[in-house]
């Protein structure tokens, strides 16, 4: 019985990573050249790629800032609410259940934010 084989991660790092290798250009004196528009196109479609793999239902983890995810929202159907300042009637809409992005921070992302000698 043959093995199924894993569906292999998105890695933002490794696509960066080979992504450069491709661009980068080596002078004469042995110096590594990078051009700025080359860099910005390369980062660009790394995210781009992450994000729909995201829509896609897979979690794609971005280094430092965090990971993005799908997110299933459930439907609501049609009612009554009431204003909490005037109390008033309203009436409230049907929503579709839908798919939204998520986006998730790492906990050393929060201690930094939450620490007040960074403000």
């Amino acid at each position: 019985m043959a093995k199924k084989s894993a569906k292999k991660k998105y890695s933002f790092i490794n696509d960066v990573f080979e992504g450069v290798l491709n661009i980068a250009e080596v002078s004469k004196s042995g110096s590594i050249k990078l051009k700025r528009a080359d860099v910005k196109e390369l980062l660009e479609g790394a995210f781009t790629k992450g994000a729909k793999l995201a829509a896609g239902g897979e979690r794609v983890r971005f280094p430092v800032i965090g990971a993005l995810v799908r997110r299933e929202v459930k439907a609501r159907k049609a009612g009554k609410g009431v204003n909490p300042f005037t109390g008033e009637t309203i009436d409230v809409k049907a929503r579709p259940a839908s798919k939204k992005p998520r986006w998730s921070f790492p906990k050393t992302l929060k201690e930094t934010f939450a620490d007040k000698k960074n403000w």
